[in-house]
């Protein structure tokens, strides 16, 4: 008698869609003789079967626990139905649902199975710069709609070949409707251009091109790369000449450059690697990871001057690994430079003629392809978190964009436009958060246009049209500026969240914190404006969601010049010294750098407070304490001065400053108790000395790091004692010093709080959109009659 057979439909959502699902259904289902079907939708993927209810129940089981390496599951849907006598077991057409969206995969570096068939001399794929499958390669990059199928992508205009229409179409083969599917016959092709104006017909082609590029590279050229989400400008790490000549060119003076090495030996080779840099370098996802640099590397110190550390990425795609290939029997490179196409603060360039025309002064030759690139994406940035072993984001972008961050409720359709530095933006539907990838910093045009693109592809790809707008507190912030335009136009209500409160946000929604949860948040950046008009950034919050109270900060400073100060520590230094009636001694070095006239002019600022804001800035103390001690008195990029301070740090060193926290009688938010204010002014006396007399550098840096480390334990301390909280959190772009993080990190732990640290977005700016969302949502949430504003 045969066993009594049920039906049962599922529904799944997540990341389950160009990533091998529906063929492990497919063959799952087979395995099981269940009959029935599977399909993709805009909102996910359908599955019905009919069959014995004790198989049915092991394949429900097998589906949530062995799934394909890239997918990720987020709800699981099983209800009964009538059997519906299918006689086999189909995946059927995709169905495009009106209003549904569904998470989209981030690329992914090429898999194991393609690397060993690209190099495999009798594969047709051989040494195929495109090659990918289902487990591998350009998802968020051409990807123009929902649900994830060719028509909707940038491969839609290369037609199948047989072979390649037989894999796409076949249950059992890895490139089972593997979008991006092509090879030699009918995929993109790669070339190389001169930067002169030649006959296309002489251009070098596939394998060729690759050995020319190799040829230029050898020679110290600088070579313009099409990536996956847009150009890269390459030259060879261990030429001082070539690193040299591509800063003057793309106009960065220090700021570092990302190196991709050949493979972990060569990495190993340079720097210091331990287990959890290496997952992380080898991870699908293949970020840019910083690490320590060895003093026998033969990349050049002009890849990241100032500093001890390089960013390093292996390479992600079939083409770059053949970068690093013996094509024609010569030594290939082993080491690149490999940073963005693009002029400085400009977007990285994503199209062919684009390039021609932006990058033509920057590059000696163009190795093009034909594959659009619809979204721009730069390589992600990541450190691993020593104190806990842990992923902690510096930029996030290419292999973790646009997979969304899970909210701890359901949220209204919101868009935040995060801020003006290191922008990114975040649309939340439902529970989920997204957060877009790596923007840039909104001081142009271009990168305006960009925000503005991207925003729309967003809510398209997502079917999200915003109800709510979240914005910085800036008046200024371009961002800030296309929330209230669009508010204006759209009739939408507007919410402006505090920098600092939104940094602490973004940190305990990635915890998932509860609605109902309190913190004292540690908020530690260079500038964030502050709901009393000053420029905040060295602030201790309790906050939740909704809300937050100012218990301490470090203590105000006029800030000479406004925004144009941060570009000259030297003038920072200066006005500390001025603020605690230190003598400007003609030998100190931020003294000797500005010029009479400077410091006559710095001073009448000063003194009859012409442009001098105040600012509360941990990040300011960095760049004072760093010039004090002569390390950098005019900077290049941001926070170049704390980051070489950072270097100089002698581990060695325990002792610390002796600084004040001192109570504020009155306090305008009397619900929340006392006020403190954290005065530095026995810091920047004992720097003062230190620098006069001539202490080591490595000193001074060691005891002021152990200083700001014990300073925020102290205030913790009282914090605690005066609100029971005892969960701390350390956001803001301070937190990036990863010798302060740690030193903080342990004494907080050891005092027995609960630290909170990043792990899913950036401590800095880029993590503020997220923050803002959160914020929004929870304000809106308790007070619905906002929208109706």
């Amino acid at each position: 008698m045969s066993p009594e057979l049920i039906g049962t439909q599922i529904h799944i959502t997540g990341i389950v869609q160009g990533v091998g699902f529906r063929p492990f259904v497919y063959n799952l289902a087979c395995q099981y003789s269940l009959k029935g079907w599977v399909k993709n939708t805009s909102a996910g993927v359908d599955i019905q079967v009919d069959g014995p209810v004790d198989v049915v129940q092991a394949f429900i089981t097998d589906l949530q626990t062995k799934t394909p390496p890239l997918a990720r599951i987020d709800t699981f849907e099983a209800r009964a139905c009538q059997p519906d006598g299918f006689s086999g077991f189909a995946i059927i057409q995709s169905e495009s649902i009106p209003g549904a969206f569904q998470p989209i995969s981030p690329d992914v570096s090429i898999c194991q199975d393609c690397l060993d068939e690209l190099f495999t001399p009798t594969d047709r794929r051989y040494h195929y710069p495109f090659i990918n499958c289902t487990n591998c390669g350009p998802r968020f990059t051409i990807i123009g709609d929902i649900p994830y199928d060719r028509p909707n992508t940038t491969m839609a205009d290369f037609q199948l070949c047989p072979d390649c229409a037989e894999e796409y179409a076949n249950p059992l083969d890895r490139r089972f409707h593997a979008q991006p599917v092509a090879c030699p016959v009918c995929g993109p092709q790669v070339w190389l251009e001169s930067g002169r104006s030649e006959d296309s017909k002489s251009f070098p082609k596939a394998e060729a091109a690759l050995i020319k590029t190799q040829e230029l590279l050898r020679e110290g050229r600088i070579v313009a790369v099409k990536g996956l989400g847009g150009f890269h400008l390459a030259c060879n790490a261990e030429s001082p000449e070539a690193v040299d000549e591509l800063r003057r060119r793309k106009l960065r003076v220090d700021k570092p450059f990302a190196v991709m090495l050949a493979d972990i030996k060569t990495v190993s080779f340079h720097c210091e690697l331990n287990t959890q840099e290496r997952q992380l370098l080898e991870s699908s996802a293949r970020p840019i990871v910083i690490l320590k640099r060895k003093l026998n590397s033969t990349i050049s110190p002009a890849v990241s001057p100032g500093q001890e550390t390089i960013g390093v990425m292996l390479p992600y795609t079939p083409l770059h690994y053949l970068l690093f290939a013996p094509l024609d029997g010569q030594e290939p490179p082993s080491a690149l430079v490999m940073t963005s196409g693009n002029l400085s603060e400009e977007p990285i360039v994503t199209e062919n003629e684009a390039a021609r025309q932006h990058l033509a002064g920057l590059a000696d030759a163009f190795l093009m392809n034909d594959r659009p690139i619809y979204t721009r994406c730069d390589d992600s940035v990541m450190r691993v978190n020593q104190a806990e072993s842990q992923v902690y984001p510096l930029r996030r972008s290419r292999g973790y964009a646009p997979n969304p961050v899970r909210l701890p409720w359901q949220a209204p359709a919101i868009l935040a436009t995060g801020a003006e530095l290191k922008n990114t933006f975040c649309l939340t539907h439902g529970d989920y958060a997204f957060l877009s990838q790596h923007i840039g910093d909104l001081e142009n045009y271009e990168t305006l246009q960009s925000f503005e693109e991207n925003i729309s592809h967003f809510e398209r790809l997502f079917r999200v049209r915003p109800d709510l707008l979240a914005y910085d507190l800036h008046p200024d912030y371009l961002a800030t500026r296309y929330a209230l335009d669009r508010a204006g136009r759209e009739n939408l209500p507007a919410i402006e969240v505090q920098h600092h409160h939104a940094h602490i946000a973004s940190l305990m929604a990635e915890h998932n914190l509860s609605p109902d949860q309190k913190i004292i948040g540690v908020a530690f950046d260079g500038t964030g404006f502050g709901s009393d008009g000053a420029i905040w950034g060295g602030e201790f919050l309790l906050a939740g969601y909704s809300s937050f109270q100012r218990l301490a900060h470090l203590a105000y400073l006029p800030l000479p010049g406004g925004d144009a100060a941060t570009h000259k520590p030297a003038r920072i230094a200066l006005a500390y010294l001025w603020q605690y009636g230190l003598e400007w001694d003609t030998t100190l070095p931020s003294t000797v750098f500005l010029d009479k006239a400077e410091q006559d002019v710095l001073i009448n600022q000063l003194q009859r407070k012409i442009n001098t804001p105040l600012t509360s800035s941990m990040g300011r103390l960095f760049d004072a304490v760093s010039a004090l001690t002569g390390v950098r008195q005019q900077v290049n990029y941001e926070a170049q001065a704390a980051i070489e301070f950072e270097s100089l740090v002698d581990e060695r060193e325990h002792t610390a400053y002796d600084f004040e926290l001192l109570k504020v009688k009155e306090n305008p938010d009397a619900s929340a108790g006392d006020k403190w204010i954290v005065e530095p002014k026995a810091v920047i006396e004992s720097v003062y000395n230190d620098a006069y007399t001539q202490v080591n550098p490595g000193l001074i840096a060691a005891r002021f790091h152990n200083t700001v480390a014990n300073m925020v334990l102290s205030v913790c301390q009282v914090l605690h004692d005066q609100t029971g909280v005892s969960m701390v959190g350390l956001s803001g772009g301070v937190w990036q010093n990863m010798t302060l993080l740690y030193k903080t990190f342990d004494l907080l732990n050891d005092a027995g709080f609960k630290v909170l640290v990043h792990h899913q977005v950036p401590p800095n700016d880029g993590g503020l959109s997220l923050g803002q969302a959160a914020v929004a949502s929870a304000v809106y949430l308790s007070n619905p009659a906002i929208a109706d504003r």
